[in-house]
């Protein structure tokens, strides 16, 4: 059983900071060719900067990939610099906070675009290259691509000022199965990590600004810490090899447990 990514092609997605820098980083670490795909192409020029684009096992592309023409030209930019694709990882995710009673609040439509529709329509065009690939190959057996969602376990949970966070997050999962089944015929693989805290940029600003918020994580946590980017990134390589060949339409879920408890100690009656 294999879980090596050596000369595989990925497109990473969110890749300019967080777990979508962890995920490029730890592919590249590990043989892969990566393309770094961000709105944010000053973060992704520093960090292409550090990573050294020069060895030719990474690119960076940057644009808005709720745009149909920036997610044709992202596959263009990966074939040209690599001729394939083998894996995608979805790791674009953004957060904003929602306000439930509010009429105005558009929360819900904006991150139904950004975090479902970006995944949804860029897992489309991948899986019609590399269903090409396959047919150009000649190949009629054998694994064929992999896409991977990044999710969070805000799909699961209540909380209201998350609403459309949430729905986001529940519609990605969905969607996952979905296509898990419409690709299987094609040899391809759809998976997702649902993920609890993890130690990223956007958390550790929000533990300086709010004090206590890394203890209550830890403390409603049975593994009793927070999760490392990195650990996420083993996680994605795991889905992305050959070793994890016979499954698909699965969410893992990295909490530490926080989804197995009921906050409530005392028992019901």
């Amino acid at each position: 059983m294999s879980f090596a990514i050596t000369g595989k092609t990925a497109i990473v997605t969110g890749a300019a900071t967080g777990v979508g820098l962890a995920i490029a980083r730890h592919f590249i670490d590990q043989g892969a060719n990566v393309m770094m795909a961000d709105i944010d192409e000053d973060r992704l020029a520093q960090e292409l900067g550090v990573l050294g684009e020069d060895e030719g096992s990474v690119r960076s592309f940057g644009g808005d990939l709720r745009e149909k023409l920036t997610i044709a030209n992202l596959l263009s930019a990966t074939i040209d610099a690599f001729d394939r694709i083998d894996i995608l990882v979805n790791a674009t995710q953004h957060m904003i906070l929602s306000d439930p009673l509010d009429a105005e609040d558009d929360s819900i439509t904006t991150l139904l675009s950004q975090n479902l529709m970006t995944s949804v329509r860029l897992s489309q065009q991948v899986a019609k290259r590399m269903i090409r690939q396959a047919e150009n190959d000649g190949q009629k057996s054998g694994p064929v691509g992999t896409i991977i969602n990044l999710s969070s376990i805000a799909a699961r949970r209540t909380s209201p000022e998350l609403l459309g966070f949430s729905v986001s997050s529940a519609a990605l999962d969905q969607a996952t199965r979905s296509m898990a089944v419409a690709l299987a015929p094609h040899r391809i693989r759809v998976n997702a990590i649902a993920c609890g805290s993890v130690m990223s940029g956007s958390l550790r600003g929000a533990i300086k600004e709010q004090s206590g918020l890394r203890e209550e994580i830890i403390e409603n946590t049975p593994l009793a810490r927070i999760a490392s980017a990195g650990e996420v990134a083993a996680t994605a390589q795991f889905l992305a090899a050959d070793g994890s060949g016979f499954m698909t339409g699965q969410i893992l879920t990295i909490d530490g447990g926080r989804t197995l408890v009921d906050v409530v100690e005392s028992a019901a009656h």
